[in-house]
Order: C-alpha cells, then structure tokens, then sequence
C-alpha cells in the first residue's frame, strides 16, 4: 500500500462530491410529482409516465458508488455510503432549522421557503429508509459479481447491481412515502395502488434506463482513473 494514499486522490474526491451533490438534490426535490407524456401507451402507468422529481438525481448516486466500489472496493463504499446517510440528517437538520427560524421582512415568503425546501415527513422517512437499503445492496451485490467475474463484464455488473437496487430502492420508497407512513402517522393522503404502481413502475423505467445508458460512462471514468493512478486502485482493490 503506498503511504501516500493518506491524501486523497482527485478522483475519490469527485466521486465522493457527485455522490453527495446527487444525494443531497435527490433529498431537496423528493416530493414533486413530475409527469412526461408517452408516445405509446403502456401498461400500468399509460400514455403519462409519472415519476418522484428525486428520480434523476438519484440515480446518479448509483452512477458514482458503481464507479467507486470499482475503483476502491467495498468497504471503502460503504463507508461512504454510510456517512453520506448520516449526512441526509445534517442536510434535514440545517433546512428544518433554516425554516424554523424567524425571517425578515425584505426575506424571501417564508411559506414559500418552507412549500419548496421543506420536505414531508412522509417522503423523509420513505426516501431514508430506501436509500439505506438499496444503496448497501448496490455496493454488496457489486463486489459480489467482481469476486466472480474479475475486472472483465464491468457492464454486467453496473447493470445487474443498479437495476436490482432500483427495485429496492423504488418500492420502499414509494411505499412508505405515499402509503405505509400516511397511513400510520395520519399525514398526507395514501394513494390508490393504481397510483403507487405508476408511481413504481414510472420510476423504475427511468432509473433502469439510465443503468443502460449509463455503462459508458463507467467505462470511460473507470478507464481513465487507472490510467492515472493505477496503483492505488489496485491496492485499493486488494485491500
């Protein structure tokens, strides 16, 4: 192991950043509902595929951890899988504070601040728990198929790895967002299962199809960081 590593590369240092950049956008724009109209109807959701507004911002973070625990290995990923969850709070706690806190009078309509930054508790809850499991499912199930595969059929396991996650991920959310909280807590309104499975499968087909198109991209960054510290990833590899 080189005893230079103590500095962290530029590369760990840009993907740690787009993960939590995507991390902390994915929070802030979790309860829009957006809504793209299909040329073709399809089943479940029709000629409207209807999508939390966290969808493309999260799935970078699938981008980012593939690229990492390539790069790095699992534990190094989980480690920052798991302190970036640690971070949603401190995310939360500085918006719900910001919100609390009293405004001035030339400041920017409170209730507008708090309508655009302030998530509910419903979507919190359901957007926690889904990125704590899904996200420690990406990183395992990742290095799994590398202990088989070696570093050949990168793709395989980018695609395997974030398309299995997604489902993860898009059902406990959507669940516990739009059905299990409101109904426990008495918040919100909990949504007819036609809903939530549009809502699913909504989801779902973007992240999957950003999985797909996303491989070249791994490619590219994978390639281009051994390229420049091949050593360290190595080793990081073989620790």
């Amino acid at each position: 192991m080189n005893q230079h590593r103590a500095t962290p590369s530029i590369a760990q240092v840009s993907l740690i950043g787009l993960f939590v950049a995507a991390l902390v956008t994915a929070q802030l724009t979790a309860s829009k509902v957006l809504a793209f109209d299909l040329p073709v109807s399809i089943p479940i959701t029709g000629a409207e595929l209807v999508l939390p507004g966290a969808a493309l911002a999260y799935a970078l973070t699938f981008l980012a951890s593939d690229c990492y625990t390539e790069l790095y290995g699992r534990r190094a990923a989980q480690i920052v899988v798991n302190v970036a969850f640690v971070l949603n709070f401190v995310v939360l706690a500085l918006v719900w504070s910001t919100i609390a806190a009293p405004a001035a009078e030339a400041s920017v309509d409170p209730d507008a601040f708090e309508t655009a930054l302030g998530a509910s508790t419903n979507v919190v809850l359901g957007s926690l728990l889904a990125y704590l499991v899904s996200q420690n499912w990406d990183v395992w199930i990742f290095h799994r198929i590398r202990d088989w595969t070696g570093r050949e059929r990168l793709w395989l396991r980018n695609i395997v790895s974030t398309g299995t996650s997604q489902v993860i991920d898009t059902v406990i959310f959507v669940s516990v967002a739009f059905a299990i909280a409101p109904a426990i807590l008495g918040v919100g309104v909990t949504l007819p299962l036609e809903a939530l499975l549009a809502l699913i499968v909504g989801q779902y087909l973007l992240k999957l199809a950003i999985a797909v198109l996303d491989t070249p991209v791994v490619y590219a960054v994978v390639a281009l960081v051994r390229s420049r510290e091949p050593s360290d990833a190595e080793d990081a590899q073989a620790a």
